[in-house]
Order: structure tokens, then sequence, then C-alpha cells
């Protein structure tokens, strides 16, 4: 049977795209630019695809607590939330799954998310990320794409192996969040048995306007545990909330759980020669190359009072950091500051940001000159004026708080952020031969209890991709299939 002639992809408004790949950046390792309208427009419609619960991490679980500083870091950053040690800040923390429905299984093989605001004196600083240290791709505008493969399929309306497989089979990138995600790690044995990682690069900014490049580390006292994969479907059928109520239940026992929070920092010039592109969000920084740095504790000590107005109504987006801590060229990270509060525009209401959980703390109160809106409950800003410059004593910008400019060169077109052919492949083969056999073993079978339901010749191609990682790792998954 002769293959179809692909169509060309097109806007919504009929125009052609030229990449549906890379976004459009300011050089190779630029931020994004706002003018490709293509990405915003893919990005912001995904938003709004389901009505009204989160398009992703959607089930979760949440809890109240503190974060106390334990060592001081005033060299990297000047956020204020780091100032001393000792020091407290009120936190909140939103633990979930990513692919499954609200009412979905808490035991489910799948990414979790590890999302924490924090109430410092300068503005809430938002943390959004996942308990793994990588993820599926570098560039947001494959993002809806790749969500789409962990959906239910738009006939049947039911999950499918071969969507997934399929996407992955085509872009190599995803093989090292592949591999964590079919390791034991891939269904904790409960939220506070599991790391969490701001995943993105980050960067801190000192007191000298000098900046660094930053990964955030929150490392489980608990000690990582993992669940097996018959007792999580068994958990699946019987106890669907089995992780939200074992978190609940152990902090209403006073069992806190805890994680020691610890930073990797990266001199600002050193990204230019790193044997890594630093942004890419496939990538982890050996530890040998930039070790772990103490920073502080988290300890989740307190319940919510009523789950819909404290954390399902709780808005969290990376765009949310508080002075001293910033952004990265990361192309990821640079989509979800626009994209998340757009989410939460849609979802909740414009005035989102003004409801009590995601509201400001202590002194610090809101000063924007946004009126008017779905939602909004206070005194909408009164009689003060809602413009600025003005004559009236109203909000000013305060350059104090400016940082310092961030080089960019080359020409604004689309580009991959790896460095190198083979880029993809390496971390991933890395971890497999880090593992026991055991966890070789396992990894092997949970990868193919999923890949034996999909046509062979993506099975073939995936094969492919994991001897590229390791020789090993293609054949015990290639033999398990009756692949030759």
């Amino acid at each position: 049977m002769a293959k179809a002639k692909p169509k060309t992809l097109t806007t919504a408004a009929g125009i052609p795209v030229p990449d549906n790949q890379t976004s459009l950046t300011a050089g190779p390792r630029g931020p994004t630019l706002m003018q490709d309208h293509y990405l915003v427009e893919k990005l912001a419609h995904f938003n709004r695809e389901r009505i009204p619960e989160r398009v992703v991490h959607a089930k979760a679980a949440g809890a109240f607590g503190t974060f106390t500083v334990t060592a001081d870091i005033s060299r990297y950053t000047r956020a204020k939330i780091f100032s001393e040690v000792g020091k407290q800040t009120e936190v909140l923390g939103r633990f979930s799954t990513v692919a499954g429905e609200k009412g979905s299984a808490d035991t489910v093989r799948d990414v979790r998310g590890f999302a924490l605001k924090f109430y410092t004196e300068e503005g809430n600083w938002d943390m959004v990320g996942n308990n793994t240290p990588v993820f599926f791709i570098r560039d947001a505008i494959k993002f809806p794409d790749f969500i789409h493969t962990q959906k239910r399929d738009p006939q049947t309306n039911c999950k499918a192996d071969t969507p997934q497989w399929d996407f992955w089979s085509q872009v190599p990138e995803a093989l090292h969040q592949v591999t964590i995600l079919f390791s034991d790690r891939g269904i904790p044995r409960g939220i506070p048995y599991m790391n969490g990682y701001g995943s993105h690069t980050y960067s801190f900014i000192n007191a000298r306007n000098e900046r660094f490049w930053v990964k955030f580390h929150f490392k489980t006292q608990q000690g990582i545990q993992c669940m097996p994969a018959e007792e999580a479907d068994r958990l699946a059928g019987c106890d669907p909330d089995y992780h939200t109520r074992q978190l609940f239940e152990a902090i209403e026992r006073g069992e806190f759980p805890r994680w020691t929070f610890s930073v990797q920092v990266m001199p600002e010039k050193d990204a230019e020669t790193y044997r890594w592109n630093p942004f890419d969000l496939t990538k982890v920084w050996p530890h040998a190359d930039y070790p772990l740095i103490e920073v502080g504790v988290l300890e989740m000590n307190r319940n919510p009072s009523n789950y819909f107005a404290e954390i399902e109504q709780a808005a969290f987006s990376p765009g949310n950091v508080a002075p001293g801590i910033s952004f990265s060229p990361c192309k990821m990270l640079q989509a979800r500051i626009l994209m998340y509060a757009d989410a939460h525009r849609y979802r909740l209401g414009t005035n989102f940001e003004r409801l009590p959980v995601n509201a400001p703390r202590g002194t610090q109160v809101q000063n924007p000159y946004q009126r008017d809106g779905s939602m909004r409950f206070d005194d909408n800003g009164g009689g003060g004026p809602n413009y600025e410059p003005n004559s009236f004593g109203g909000a000013q910008a305060n350059p104090a708080y400016a940082e310092p400019p961030l080089k960019i060169s080359g020409d604004a077109d689309r580009y991959e952020q790896k460095r190198g052919v083979d880029d993809d492949y390496i971390q991933p083969g890395n971890l497999f031969r880090l593992m026991s056999r055991g966890e070789q073993g396992r990894l092997i079978k949970a990868i193919v209890g999923s890949l034996k339901n999909v046509p062979q010749p993506i099975q073939k191609k995936m094969v492919e991709h994991f001897t590229r990682a390791d020789k090993a790792y293609g054949a015990g998954i290639a033999k398990a299939l009756g692949l030759k």
C-alpha cells in the first residue's frame, strides 16, 4: 500500500508551520522570542483543552510546612529567604501524578510533580518541579504533542501504549527520562519516599549582582523507597488514593516528612564551555563536576483544613521568583514562565493570585495596578490610582531589584539545545550502568511490559535507541521482545 503524502502542518489560521520541533530563540543559547506566535498559539490552546481540572498534574496531595536554613549561601544569592542560618519560611507543597485525571490512581507508573510555594518576605517563590532531575523533552514546542501521547486515545477514550512509544522512538532526547520512569523509581512507595528536583537550570544573583547557574535538589530524609509493580497495580484497584491518604495520615500522627534542600552552583562563564548544554532539561550536571551544597531542610507538618480552598485552588508558576532567584535560557522553562500563569487565569480567573492560598504572606503586600476582572473579591484598589506614573503616592518600580544583563549572541532561528550528536544517549547509558543487575532486570521487564503492545517497527526503533545508550540495555529488551 502506497504511503500517503503528508499534509502540511498549519496554525489554526491556516499558516504553514516551518518547524514543529524547535522554538525561535535569540541565538543558539539565548531566550525564546515572543514573536514565535506558533509556539504561543500551540501552548495557549493546550492550556484550554480541559475544563475545569488541570490539564496535567490533576491528581495531587498537598500539605503545608516550613523551610529552615541550615547553611549560609549569601555568596551566591541575595534572596532574603536564605539570609541567615535558622531562618524559617512557611511553605505549601503539592505532590501529583502527571498524566492521570483528578480521580485516577496514585500508584501508577508516572513522573510525580513536586511543587513548592515559599511565602517569602519578598513575595512568593514557586519551585515547580518533579521527582526526576530531567524531563522527556527540552523544547516546549513539543510539550502538547508529548502529553497527548499520555492521555486517552481520541477514538476509543482508552489509554494506549503505542502513542507514547511512537513519540519516544522519534524523539531520542526522551531516553534519559524513559529510563528513569521505567526503573524502580517510576513508582515511589509514597510521597515522603521520593526526591524532588527543580529539574530546570535556574539562576542565583548575589549582592554584587553576579549571576550563577543553579539546580535545586530536595533529597528525602526518609530514604528512597519504591513499590513493586504488582503491589502498585493491586493498590490502584483497591485503594487508588493510597499516596494521598498516606501523607495526610502521617502528618496527622505527627510523623512529619522531611527533605534536605541542596543546590548545584555553576559560575556563569562555565556554561559557555561545559561539556553538556547546561540548559538542556534532558541532562543532569554530574555531582563530580558540581557537588551538592546543602542549604536547608523542608518539613511538611500541617494538613489543609479544606482541600479545594488550599490545594485545588493553589496556583504555582515558575515565573514567581523572589529577588536573588531567577531564570535561565532553558527553553522549557522560558515557556513555562508564560504558560503556567496563563493556565491559572483560565482555570481560576484573572485574579487567582489574590486567593488566600496564593497571596503573599506577612509584611509583603500586593501592589500591582491590576483592577477588575473575574473573582475580584477585595476592595479592587479602592479609590487609589490605577495607572503609573502618578502623582498620588502610588507604587513605583524599584531599580534596586534589577538583574545583571544576560549576554546573548547569534541570529534569531530555531536551534536544538544540545551540543553533540550522541548527547541524548550518553547519560541514559551511564544511568543504566549505575544500576545493579536486579535493577536492570526490573527496568527491562517494565519497559517490555508496555513496549510489547506496540507495532514491531516502533519496537525496533526503540531497541536501536536503547542499544546506542548501552549494548546490554538494547540486547536485553530485544531478547525479551523476541527481536533479533
